[in-house]
């Protein structure tokens, strides 16, 4: 698998995993010089120089950085570091089309770790008896069999339910724009029994620590809820399904 994605080419030329080692290799560089937004990257002769690359990689690389909203690169000018990641997220996130890639699948992860668990403390001072019952009613659902699209549609509403007790509106808006992709994640590698049985289960070890005030048993069985898919998803990549 590894050795068939070495050879694939984009359009212009330059090989994928080259052109991922030059994305990295330029935001290791942005972070080891300290650069801002507003602050200049080297020429493209220069960045070819400096990584012992071809001019296509380099531009491929740089269509990358531009593309995330990094990067804006204007004529006689060059390349001028940016920040409009936000934006850029929420254009992609709008899509139901995209593919859910390991890049996409690790900083979706990453991110709802930092809403669902690193969060846990905002979430407990929030906490009311009605918000534990409105997270039993939805979890209960999954004991109906029903097809896998509408268990995962349940899924992101439990989950947006835990994320408004936060009450931040932001927050809120910004989950509710990353649905489509969270539904791929959702979906990915499970069957209606996964929902009814292991995903069910998970939810109601969840709710049950919430319930009984305890911060570090959710702690616990929400990063294993998240860890769960994650490993789902990597045996499913190692089977070639994802």
């Amino acid at each position: 698998m590894g050795g068939q994605a070495d050879s694939i080419q984009t359009p212009r030329g330059a090989s994928v995993s080259a052109v991922d080692d030059i994305v990295a290799a330029i935001r290791a560089m942005i972070a080891e010089r300290g650069l801002a937004v507003g602050d200049s990257l080297p020429t493209e002769r220069e960045l070819c120089e400096r990584f012992g690359t071809s001019r296509n990689t380099v531009r491929e690389a740089m269509r990358i950085l531009k593309a995330r909203g990094m990067v804006e690169v204007r004529p006689k000018i060059g390349a001028t570091l940016i920040d409009n990641r936000m934006e850029s997220a929420f254009q992609m996130f709008s899509l139901n089309v995209m593919d859910v890639s390991r890049e996409t699948y690790d900083d979706v992860q990453g991110f709802r770790l930092l809403l669902e668990v690193s969060s846990f403390e905002q979430i407990f001072d929030r906490l009311t008896d009605a918000d534990v019952e409105a997270l039993r009613e939805i979890n209960e659902g999954f004991r109906i069999s029903v097809p896998v699209n509408d268990a995962a549609e349940r899924d992101f509403r439990l989950h947006t339910r835990l994320i408004f007790i936060l009450g931040n509106k932001a927050v809120l808006d910004v989950y509710g724009i990353m649905k489509p992709v969270i539904l791929k994640i959702m979906l990915r590698n499970k069957t209606r029994r996964v929902f009814e049985g292991e995903n069910y289960e998970d939810h109601a070890r969840i709710i049950d620590a919430l319930d009984a005030r305890d911060r570090v048993a959710y702690q616990y069985r929400m990063r294993e809820h998240l860890v769960n898919g994650y490993n789902r998803w990597n045996k499913a990549v190692d089977r070639g399904e994802a």
